[in-house]
C-alpha cells in the first residue's frame, strides 16, 4: 500500500509537544511519527506523520490536534514510493537469537547452532521479524512459560508474520490459532507456517477481536500471546479472561516501559496475577496467570 508523509516545520519545543500529542492520538493505529532537526541555528524541526489508507482522515485529525495545541502550521503531503520497506530493511539485518530461538532469513540458515530452534522469516508485508524488542521479548518469555507449564492449546492474537505462533508450535508441538485483523498478514502467517514445517499445527484466520466464531470453537486456551499495543490490550482484558483457561498464562507485549503498570492493573482487575516482566529496548513483555 502506498504511504503518504504528512509533514510541517516548527521549533524544537513545539515539535516535542506535538510529537507527544501525536504519539497518544495515533497509538492505536500504529502510524509512524518522526521529528527531524533541519536547522539547529534557526531552530527548525520537521514533524512527519506517515499515513496509509484514509490519508484525508489522518490529515484532518492531525490538524485538529494542532488546533487543540493552539498551533497553526501548513501541512504538506508527500507520496512515498511504493516500495516494500520491510524487504528493503531486512536485506542487511543479522539473525536474532532470543532464548533457544534463532530467527533468520534463508541466507543465514547455516548459522544455526546446535540445540537452537530455527525460525525462518523472510521479508514480507506483516510485522514481526524478531528484530524488534517486543518480538524478541515474547520469544524469550514464551520459552520459559512453555517449558514450565506445558500448554496444550494456544492462541497468537495479532499474529503478524506468525513468528510467535511458529515458536510455540515448534517448542510445544501443540495446535496454535493465529489470528490477525489484516488478511495480508494472515496470508503471510500461513506461508511462514508452511516454510517452517508447522502448517499442520497452525491455523491462520482473519478475525477482528474475539467476535469471530473460531474463538468459541477453540477456547479455552492454556496460553495466549498478544504482541499488539498497550491500549488495545487493556481494552481486551475482559475478553482475554473469558477465553483463557483457569490457571492459563498470557504473554503481552507492544507495551512501552511507562505503560506497564496500567496494563498490569487492567488485567489484575480481571483476576490475573503478574508473574514476570522482561525489559528490552524501552519495551516490556509481561507474563500473567489467570
Amino acid at each position: 500500500m502506498t504511504q503518504t508523509r504528512l509533514h510541517f516545520t516548527t521549533g524544537k519545543i513545539e515539535a516535542e509537544r506535538i510529537f507527544a500529542a501525536l504519539e497518544t492520538a495515533f497509538e492505536d493505529q500504529g502510524l509512524p511519527i518522526a521529528v527531524l532537526e533541519v536547522d539547529e541555528d534557526a531552530d527548525i524541526h520537521e514533524v512527519s506523520l506517515y499515513a496509509d489508507g484514509d490519508v484525508d482522515a489522518a490529515e484532518a485529525r492531525l490538524k485538529d490536534i494542532l488546533a487543540g495545541l493552539a498551533l497553526s502550521r501548513p501541512v504538506e503531503r508527500e507520496a512515498l514510493p511504493d516500495i516494500d520497506w520491510v524487504a528493503r530493511s531486512l536485506e542487511g539485518l543479522k539473525p536474532v537469537r532470543a532464548g533457544r530461538f534463532f530467527v533468520h532469513g534463508a541466507h543465514d540458515s547455516r548459522k544455526r547452532r546446535s540445540g537452537e530452534l530455527a525460525i525462518e522469516i523472510e521479508a514480507g508485508l506483516a510485522f514481526g521479524t524478531g528484530h524488534h524488542g517486543t518480538t524478541a521479548g515474547c520469544l524469550e518469555m514464551l520459552e520459559n512459560v512453555v517449558r514450565r507449564e506445558h500448554p496444550r492449546n494456544a492462541l497468537d492474537l495479532g499474529t503478524g508474520s506468525a513468528v510467535l505462533a511458529i515458536a510455540v508450535a515448534k517448542l510445544a508441538h501443540i495446535p496454535v490459532l493465529a489470528t490477525d485483523i489484516d488478511p495480508v498478514a494472515v496470508k503471510v502467517a500461513a506461508a511462514n507456517a508452511r516454510l517452517n514445517h508447522v502448517k499442520a499445527l497452525i491455523e491462520a484466520v482473519t478475525a477482528p477481536g474475539f467476535h469471530h466464531p473460531i474463538f468459541a470453537r477453540r477456547a479455552p486456551f492454556d496460553l495466549i500471546v498478544a504482541n499488539i499495543l498497550a491500549r488495545p490490550l487493556m481494552r481486551l482484558a475482559p475478553q482475554m479472561a473469558r477465553h483463557i483457561a483457569l490457571g492459563g498464562s498470557i504473554v503481552l507485549s507492544g507495551i512501552l516501559d511507562r505503560q506497564r503498570d496500567a496494563v498490569i492493573s487492567a488485567y489484575v482487575g480481571q483476576n490475573f496475577r503478574h508473574v514476570k516482566t522482561l525489559h528490552r529496548e524501552g519495551w516490556v513483555t509481561i507474563h500473567l496467570k489467570h
